[in-house]
């Protein structure tokens, strides 16, 4: 589905979010930056072409991973292309089987990607695997705007005016309705929450953002060692 819809995947991002998703990812960066050095390594999990981890390559290293081919070749073209402060290495790799050791990765970032794994829990747990100790979360997600009368615009909007826009533009029926599908399948923010505590994540925190449209969620991993076999994993940069 996702390799489908490649080709005009930046695009239809711009013209369906009226371009707030270059907005969502930089608050994203500027929540984390302050924990966050150029020698710190951020996994960009469910990276598709790469726009947050060309984001985040302006504070740290970064690792995009992805299972979409076609999304990772769109998103090599494009770091070539963008003058980066810090590197940008892309991985092929299933979020819920991370190619990674434990303890790797100073940060974890998705964007939009949560809600389509088929085990949210799943997911969570590998990411806090791969995070070291007192490493930090964020994830940004969409959500149901709760202001009256707007949140029944958007709703229109995203139901009924967003599929079609996607279907016209991507030339694919699937993909963009099932966006919506998916949305109403998630958590609330307060069961995602609940879920990052039930992980063992701490101190979850959420943003919302453009009236309730996206949600930014932060959270950290606890600082006690990572132990496997006996012996403190050691992270590999």
């Amino acid at each position: 589905m996702f390799a489908s819809i490649a080709h005009r995947y930046d695009l239809l991002n711009r013209i369906l979010s009226f371009s707030f998703d270059r907005r969502w990812r930089y608050l994203a960066v500027r929540r984390l930056a302050p924990s966050l050095t150029n020698q710190s390594l951020v996994l960009d999990l469910c990276t598709g072409t790469g726009d947050l981890a060309v984001e985040l390559s302006s504070v740290a290293r970064v690792v995009g991973c992805d299972f979409c081919r076609p999304m990772l070749t769109l998103g090599q073209e494009k770091i070539v292309r963008c003058k980066l402060q810090n590197p940008i290495s892309f991985v092929e790799g299933d979020a819920l089987y991370l190619p990674f050791p434990a303890g790797n990765f100073d940060a974890v970032t998705i964007a939009f990607g949560l809600r389509n794994l088929q085990d949210y829990a799943a997911g969570l747990r590998e990411i806090y695997r791969v995070l070291q100790p007192g490493g930090s979360l964020a994830i940004l997600e969409f959500s149901k705007p709760k202001i009256p009368f707007f949140s029944h615009l958007y709703l229109f909007y995203f139901n009924h005016i967003l599929p079609r826009i996607g279907q016209y533009i991507s030339g694919e029926v699937g993909p963009y309705s099932y966006l919506p599908e998916s949305v109403g399948e998630f958590p609330s923010p307060q069961g995602l929450q609940r879920l990052l505590h039930s992980t063992g994540f701490l101190q979850s925190s959420y943003l919302s953002l453009t009236l309730g449209v996206v949600g930014l969620y932060l959270c950290r991993k606890p600082r006690e060692a990572v132990v496997a076999g006996g012996k403190e994993v050691q992270r590999q940069g």
